[in-house]
This record gives C-alpha cells, sequence and structure tokens, in this order.
C-alpha cells in the first residue's frame, strides 16, 4: 500500500484455520439451544385461514451497539382477534412481541428487548420483516419493521435503546407491506427506504378458499398494489416519491427486494420478487427516476414465459464475471428461477445449465441468498425452505409442506446440493422463512439464523474458518456516501488474478436484513494483490497486497 491510495486501513486479525477443509466437510452447528434465545415466532393460525398467517416473519442481523458483534432481532406475527368490530391485530401479550437479543462475544444473546424499546407491544401490526441502515449517518444503525397495518422506524439512540419515529420521520407505510431496504436513490448520501407491499388485502376482504379441504387463498384472488419508495430528506424525515419516481406505476404482489447496479451505469437499481405476477426490475435513471424494465430486460418471466411464486430475491455476481445476477425462490415444481446478467443490464434464464432444476423441482422456497460459504471464491446457494399450503399433501402426495432449508455449493457456474453432509439441519423438516446472513462469532465464515414460521428460529455456525482456505472481510465508512458504505462496489483481485466484486447492501433474501460486512471466500490465497472500491460518491480506492485472514476496515475520504 503506498500514499497515493489516500486511505485511512484499521486492521484486526480475527483467526486462520489450519484444518484442511474440504468442500464435503463443510458443515453447520446448530447451536439454538445453547444460545440463550428463547423467541418463537407467532403466526397464531385460524380456523379462517388468512393468507397472512402463513407469510412471517423476518429476522436481522445487525450491531447495534457497536461492539463489534452482531445482535439479533426477530420480527414476530400477532394474533388475529374477532370482536364486535371486527378482526383486529393483538400484540399485548409478551409472547407476540417481536425481541432484540445483544450477542456476548458472538458465543450467545441476552434479550434486550425492553430496554431497547423495540418490543410493538403497543402498535396493532401484524409483523413480517426487517431493515437495517445508518439513515440519519451518526454512525448507528437504525431499524425499520414491516407489517400488515403499518410499518415502524426505529432510530437508534447511541447503541443503548431506540426511539420510535414513524409519525414524525413520515416513515409510515400502509396496507401489508412485507420485505424493504435501505438504499441511496438519489446518491446524496443519506439512505432512502424502498419497501415492497404484497397485496391489496385486509381482514376484511380476507376471503375464504377450497371447496372440500380449506386452504390459504392463492395470491391471484387478490389485486396487486404498488411498492413504495421514502426518499431520506437529510433532516430526520422521508417524502413518499413512489409517484415521481416511476414506482407507483408498475403494480405487482412484492415479497422480496434487492439492490445492485444492473447495467454498471453507476447508479442503483432495484429487483422486487413478485408472487404470481411479472417479476420487477426498477432501473435508476437517475433525476429521471426510475423505469420498470423487467420485461426488455428478461427478468419478468421464467424460460416458458409464465409467471412464478417469488418469494426471496438476492442480487449477486454468482459467476465472478463482475456483473450482477439474480435469484429467485418459487414453488414446487416452479424451478428457483436464476438470471445469468449478461453484462449491459439484459439477463438469461439459466436454472438448468446451472443445476438448479435438478435441485428444486420439488421445493418451495423463500429466503435465499448468494454467500461463499466455503471459502473458495465462489458465491454458493442457501434457501430456507417451506410450501405455503399446510396441507399440500391432501391435494399433492408428492409434495411437502415442512421441507429442509437447501444449501448447494457453486462449482464455477454449476451447483450441487450438499445438504446431506453439511449439518443436521439441512435434514429436519421446518417451515423456513426470513433468514440472515453474516458473520457472528467473527471467526471468518458465514453463519445463519433462520426464522421458523409459528417455531423457534435455528442459528447455525458454520466450521468453514477450520479450514485452510482463507478469507477477507471488508467494513466500509462512507464520508461523502452514506456512513454504512451501502451502495459501494468492492472488488477484490487475488494474486493468481482471479476478481470478485459484492455490492454493499444489508438487503436481499426474504423479510430479513444481512451483516453489512461484505465477506470475500480467497480458496488458497493467502494475499490479496489489490481491492478496489468504488464510493456512491464517485470517489475510488485502491488498496495493495492485503494480508487474508482478518477484516479491514476502509473510510472514504472527504473531498
Amino acid at each position: 500500500m503506498t500514499p497515493r491510495n489516500c486511505l485511512h486501513l484499521c486492521i484486526g486479525v480475527l483467526g486462520t484455520g489450519l484444518s484442511g477443509l474440504v468442500a464435503a466437510d463443510l458443515h453447520f452447528q446448530d447451536r439454538s439451544g445453547a444460545s440463550g434465545i428463547d423467541f418463537r415466532h407467532h403466526a397464531s393460525p385460524t380456523p379462517e385461514k388468512h393468507l397472512i398467517e402463513t407469510m412471517g416473519g423476518g429476522v436481522a442481523l445487525l450491531d447495534f451497539d457497536n461492539d463489534g458483534f452482531l445482535d439479533i432481532f426477530f420480527v414476530n406475527g400477532g394474533a388475529l382477534i374477532q370482536s364486535e368490530d371486527g378482526l383486529f391485530v393483538a400484540r399485548s401479550g409478551s409472547e407476540l412481541h417481536d425481541r432484540l437479543y445483544r450477542s456476548r462475544q458472538g458465543q450467545a444473546f441476552e434479550d434486550v428487548t425492553e430496554q431497547a424499546a423495540v418490543s410493538a407491544a403497543n402498535r396493532g401490526i401484524y409483523g413480517m420483516g426487517a431493515a437495517t441502515g445508518d439513515y440519519d449517518n451518526d454512525g448507528y444503525v437504525d431499524l425499520f419493521v414491516t407489517g400488515y397495518g403499518g410499518t415502524i422506524l426505529y432510530r437508534n439512540l447511541g447503541g443503548v435503546a431506540f426511539e420510535d419515529r414513524t409519525e414524525s420521520a413520515r416513515a409510515n407505510v400502509p396496507g401489508w407491506s412485507a420485505s424493504a431496504g435501505f438504499f441511496d436513490a438519489d446518491l446524496d448520501g443519506d439512505l432512502d427506504l424502498f419497501v415492497t407491499r404484497y397485496l391489496d388485502w385486509s381482514l376484511e376482504t380476507s376471503r375464504a378458499c377450497g371447496e372440500k379441504i380449506p386452504v390459504y387463498c392463492s395470491p391471484r384472488e387478490y389485486p396487486a398494489v404498488a411498492s413504495v419508495l421514502l426518499r431520506n430528506e437529510g433532516d430526520g424525515t422521508f417524502s413518499d416519491v413512489s409517484r415521481e419516481w416511476g414506482v407507483s406505476q408498475s403494480r405487482g404482489k412484492a415479497l422480496g427486494v434487492a439492490f445492485n447496479d444492473a447495467n454498471a451505469d453507476g447508479l442503483p437499481d432495484v429487483v422486487v420478487a413478485n408472487d404470481s405476477t411479472a417479476q420487477q426490475l426498477f432501473l435508476n435513471r437517475g433525476p429521471s427516476g426510475f423505469s420498470e424494465e423487467a420485461l426488455f430486460a428478461g427478468l419478468a418471466y421464467n424460460e416458458d414465459g409464465g409467471s412464478f411464486a417469488g418469494m426471496g430475491v438476492d442480487f449477486e455476481d454468482y459467476d465472478n464475471d463482475g456483473s450482477p445476477d439474480v435469484v429467485a425462490t418459487a414453488l414446487a415444481k416452479e424451478l428457483y428461477p436464476l438470471f445469468r446478467n449478461e453484462g449491459a443490464g439484459t439477463f438469461e434464464y439459466v436454472t438448468r445449465q446451472t443445476g438448479l432444476a435438478e435441485i428444486t423441482a420439488r421445493l418451495s422456497g423463500w429466503s435465499v441468498k448468494f454467500a461463499d460459504f466455503d471459502h473458495d471464491g465462489w458465491k454458493d446457494l442457501f434457501a430456507a425452505q417451506s410450501h405455503v399450503l399446510d396441507n399440500v399433501e391432501l391435494m399433492e402426495p408428492g409434495l411437502a409442506y415442512l421441507q429442509p432449508p437447501l444449501i448447494a455449493l457453486n462449482r464455477a457456474g454449476r451447483f450441487v446440493d450438499i445438504g446431506a453432509t453439511a449439518g443436521p439441519v439441512f435434514q429436519a423438516s421446518i417451515a423456513g422463512r426470513g433468514t440472515a446472513f453474516g458473520d457472528l462469532d467473527n471467526d471468518g465464515d458465514i453463519d445463519l439464523v433462520v426464522g421458523v414460521l409459528d417455531d423457534s428460529p435455528r442459528v447455525l455456525y458454520s466450521n468453514a474458518s477450520a479450514g485452510e482456505s482463507h478469507w477477507l472481510q471488508v467494513r466500509l465508512v462512507g464520508g461523502s456516501s452514506a456512513r454504512d458504505g451501502q451502495g459501494a462496489r468492492v472488488s477484490v483481485r487475488t494474486t493468481s488474478g482471479g476478481e470478485q466484486v459484492r455490492y454493499s447492501t444489508t438487503a436481499g433474501g426474504y423479510l430479513s436484513a444481512n451483516d453489512v460486512r461484505l465477506h470475500f471466500g480467497l480458496g488458497s490465497e493467502s494475499i490479496v494483490s489489490k481491492i478496489v472500491v468504488r464510493w456512491p460518491s464517485g470517489v475510488q480506492q485502491v488498496l495493495e497486497d492485503i494480508k487474508a485472514d482478518r477484516v479491514i476496515t476502509v473510510r472514504e475520504p472527504r473531498p
């Protein structure tokens, strides 16, 4: 590294591994019982089978107290209560509260919900998901919660507690919101909010479905609705610019959302997973706002021109060609769609070519994520799984409601299911929903917190750092750009000439928020020859000859 780089670089060694991990040895240990987490998600199912009962809930990984370890936030559902005035959502019982658990050095967690003031006990919101980002650029991560009946914006008060700023910040989104994500849509240095909305549905318009066997209604029974874009005004408030910026003109049945730069123009674009309608790609046109271009880009439908039950979505470069690709989950017999970016913001459907058709033919997925779980330099695939219908076996005996999670390793662009050897949880049938990804114990690998519908979560620790393969994590601190670095593009080159690209975002998957640190698996490479950081402000930084197996913090210089 030379003075011309003009960098502030903080390096802390977190450990290296020596045991010789190979692909077949990748294993996740379920430490849910020893974690100190006693949260249980409450969907509160009713005989009437209201569709909302089967859609939650989300998980967020965030270091809310800035101690260097990831804390865990769980979004709960609620109880549907019938009264003389009709159905309403109740959250008063402590078992129905959202929960925040503070990390104890990455090994166990303590419930700090009450002192942090994030229970949502007094809000009539049936909870869905969570998003994380430092919207006020004060160095502390803030929290946004979605659900049926409204949303909640929590401002972090110095890592001790949160303050509900929803009304004063004009951040309440009505209706049924699902996933959300912070991103700097207009590149002005503060984070805006994209909030997906699922259906034009309410407890009053909920209907019964199934002639002989009661079932949860298909989303086709309800009208589509527009998602919402909230612009950060830089003074602690947001403005709904959905119409002015071209978002509300395109309706859908939106569940998942992810961000990246689809066409390499330096502007953040938005991919939205829609259930039973065309998928959406909102291309950022700068001052002109966004235009929905999924059909022209080849992202709207599968290879047969049909829609699918898009639940979760991720927007990352799985084939290491420098352009972000799109993967989504779907229902059994639909196949999980994978769209390869051809380099100019157009996409090719490659589910069959990559082995995902064979793997996912009879699976139904929710959260999904590309991440390099085995540190070989290729982003692997995880999906939380379960059918949406809790009695699907009665109608289609070949299908299953409860399903194990999916983990598939990326072998130079083709995926191989390793669930049989990755740990008992990958043979356990659960109703997986939202999942958050990050390094819980700071040992260098990617751990998982899997939300389970109407059940307890699974806290899964990876053993990848115990092997010989190397890794690097990058933590970004913005100056002119957003403080937490979201929206920056980071490329890593190794001495052998290989290159990987990551985009800084906590969004992606389903209803959940991930570790803001960027993780790179390096295989046998112990030195990174070059790291290039392209900030949303346009500033570009270069680091050279960085040792592996550590976290580096890169700070954007102010002009």
